[in-house]
């Protein structure tokens, strides 16, 4: 069982940057998929961004360019650079893992919520003038 902690929120002027952390603990799969996803007040959550166990990662439109993912296994963590973050960018952000194997499937991982069973408890980003 894996389980996450976000760390890195906070307040920031547009322009500004920040870089997100999540603790990745617990027994890792081998094979595995980790994003992150961001809700904004009043939205669905949507996903922003994953890593899976070859390195590969994709980004949403939104974030493409600004944004980078990027995972630490010596330190078992997942980070997400945000730079320039903009006031579309304010949400609660959370980290999540799935394990690419289900039964005899092996997923391609993707931005959709369901993919994903293993959730951290979120970070706060607010940007604003």
């Amino acid at each position: 069982q894996v389980h996450l902690v976000e760390s890195g929120g906070g307040s920031v002027q547009p322009g500004g940057s920040l870089t997100l952390s999540c603790e990745v603990s617990g027994n890792r799969p081998p094979n595995y998929c980790l994003a992150w996803f961001r809700q904004a007040p009043g939205k669905d959550r949507e996903g922003v961004a994953y890593i899976d166990n070859h390195g590969t990662t994709f980004y949403a439109n939104s974030v493409k360019g600004r944004f980078t993912i990027s995972n630490d296994n010596a330190e078992n963590a997942l980070y997400l650079q945000m730079n320039p973050l903009d006031v579309e960018d304010t949400a609660m952000y959370y980290c999540a893992a799935a394990d690419r194997v289900v039964g005899l499937l092996y997923r391609l991982c993707d931005l959709k919520e369901r993919t994903y069973d293993t959730w951290g408890q979120g970070t706060h980003v607010t940007v604003t003038y």
